[in-house]
């Protein structure tokens, strides 16, 4: 699957409606956000079933802001609409493989029961 631009008009949609979500935060100006765009859209070729989105902070800063992304290049691991891995700094290809690996393999349960419970206050 190609890498997709996110920005303020498709990332709700975007994360509401995947279940896996990648996000790498860049700017142009930044060397090591630019050199660590091929891995990431290897990662991305090599992982079609999860969605690759890249939001630049340049462009979009409300994104970053929200998130508090205070450097870059920032990746930041999404499942199931949950945060569950931020990575800030440099990382070469098999280090990011390993992260990919272990948010695929991340045990859901206490999210999901997290989302109960406030589905559950919400009701009352």
């Amino acid at each position: 699957m190609a890498v997709i631009a996110l920005n303020k008009d498709n990332f709700k949609d975007t994360i509401e409606n995947n279940a896996f979500v990648i996000v790498d935060f860049w700017a142009p100006w930044c060397d090591p956000c630019v050199a660590f765009t091929p891995t990431f859209e290897a990662a991305a070729a090599a992982n079609p079933d999860i969605v690759f989105g890249m939001v630049n902070t340049e462009t979009d800063p409300g994104i970053g802001e929200y998130f508090e992304v205070n450097q870059i290049p920032g990746v930041l691991v999404i499942r199931e609409q949950a945060g569950i891995h931020a990575q800030v700094g440099e990382i070469g290809a098999p280090a990011f493989d390993e992260i990919i690996k272990w948010a695929r393999e991340f045990d859901m349960t206490q999210v999901r029961e997290y989302y109960q419970q406030q589905d559950n206050k919400a009701v009352k």
